[in-house]
C-alpha cells in the first residue's frame, strides 16, 4: 500500500508538469536570489497531498512550499513537488518530482519521475534500486582523476573556504568533467545509474535529497556528508558516490588534491 500510494504520487504530480510545461504560468520569487517558485509546484504539490491523505492521512509530510505538516506518525512523507524549479521556468526538461518517505527517522523508500525523458526512479531499503523496473547499479572507476562528476551551485556564500567555486576549480583544472545540470535530484538519480561516478553539493534542503539519496545507495553507492560522516538529510552538505571514489572526493572537497596516475 505505501509503495503504492508513492507511485501514485509521483505520477500524479508529474502529469501535471508535463500538462503545463512551455506554457504561461505564474513565476514569483521566495526569499533569496533565484528561488523560484512557480504556480505549477503548487498544483504538483496539491496533487502530491491528495494521494498520501487519502491512504494515510495521519503521516507526517514536509514539503519545500507549504513546509511540515506536523502529525504524531512515525512515517514522515518529504515532498519536491518540481525538483529543478528555474528549469522547468525556462523550459528546460531537467527536472523532476521527488518524494522519500522516511520511518522512525530512517528513510526506508524513494521516487523521482522526470516525465520528460520518461525515467522513473524507484528504491526501497533492502530491496534494490531500480530504473523503469529495472534494477540499476553504480558505476566502477576508483579515481577520481578519471571519473565523471556532477555538483551544484548555491546562490549565496559561493566563495566560502572549499567552497563549490574552490573545489569545482579543483576538479576542472585537472580535466574532470564536472556538470551543473540544476536538479540535484537528477543528479543523484544518475549517479545510481552509474552516469555519474560522484556528486557533490554543499547546499541542500532534505526535500533535494531525501528520496536520491536512498536510490544511490540502493544502487551500490554511498552517501555522506561532506566530512565523509553519516549523511543527514536535514543537513546541508552531501557527497554522494559509487564508493570507490568516495574517500578521495571527500578529501578533495575538505582541502586535499586530485590523486595523479
Amino acid at each position: 500500500m505505501l509503495k503504492n500510494t508513492l507511485l501514485k504520487a509521483t505520477k500524479d504530480a508529474a502529469l501535471i508538469m508535463q500538462q503545463y510545461f512551455n506554457t504561461n504560468f505564474s513565476i514569483s520569487n521566495k526569499e533569496g536570489m533565484n528561488n523560484l517558485v512557480t504556480e505549477v509546484d503548487h498544483k504538483s504539490e496539491e496533487a502530491i497531498f491528495a494521494a498520501i491523505k487519502a491512504d494515510f492521512p495521519d503521516h507526517y509530510i514536509l514539503s519545500e512550499e507549504t513546509g511540515a505538516m506536523v502529525q504524531d506518525s512515525s512515517y514522515k512523507w518529504i515532498v519536491d513537488p518540481i525538483d529543478g524549479t528555474v528549469n522547468y521556468a525556462n523550459g528546460i526538461p531537467i527536472c523532476c518530482v521527488s518524494i522519500g518517505i522516511e520511518k522512525d527517522g530512517k528513510m526506508i523508500m524513494g521516487a523521482i519521475y522526470n516525465p520528460f525523458i520518461n525515467e522513473f526512479y524507484f528504491a526501497e531499503r533492502g530491496v534494490g534500486s531500480f530504473l523503469n523496473d529495472q534494477r540499476i547499479y553504480v558505476s566502477k572507476k576508483d579515481r577520481v582523476l578519471h571519473s565523471s562528476m556532477v555538483t551544484g551551485f548555491p546562490y549565496t556564500y559561493i566563495d566560502q573556504p572549499n567552497g563549490p567555486l574552490e573545489v569545482f576549480s579543483k576538479l576542472v583544472r585537472r580535466g574532470i568533467p564536472v556538470r551543473r545540470l540544476g536538479s540535484a535530484a537528477m543528479d543523484l538519480c544518475w549517479v545510481a545509474a552509474g552516469r555519474f561516478d560522484g556528486f557533490y553539493e554543499h547546499q541542500l534542503s532534505p526535500w533535494d535529497s531525501a528520496a536520491g539519496f536512498i536510490i544511490v545507495e540502493e544502487a551500490g553507492g554511498k552517501v555522506s556528508n561532506l566530512k565523509g560522516d553519516y549523511y543527514n538529510p536535514y543537513k546541508h552538505g552531501i557527497i554522494a558516490t559509487n564508493g570507490k571514489i568516495h574517500d578521495e572526493l571527500v578529501s578533495i572537497c575538505n582541502g586535499g588534491n586530485v590523486i595523479e596516475d
